[in-house]
């Protein structure tokens, strides 16, 4: 897993393949909350979700790099 603390608030956040997955809120502990924002479609609009800190490959500039591709990614969301 990748250093969290130099996560900060509106990187955008993509997955492996380089898609956008969404960008941050905040860090929460050892998870990655989101920007309501970027919650989705359907059942999933209008409220926050949650990225695993194990899923960050790298921090890099103004980018949160994932290990899993997008598509990939946001099967692994957690809903607030």
């Amino acid at each position: 897993m990748a250093d969290l603390s130099n996560i900060r608030e509106h990187m955008e956040v993509i997955g492996a393949d380089g898609a956008h997955v969404g960008t941050v809120d905040h860090v929460d502990g050892d998870r990655i909350k989101l920007i309501k924002a970027d919650s989705g479609q359907g059942q999933h609009k209008g409220h926050h979700h949650y990225i695993s800190g194990g899923l960050v490959a790298a921090v890099e500039g103004e980018t949160v790099r994932l290990s899993a591709n997008a598509d990939v990614a946001v099967t692994l969301e957690e809903e607030a």
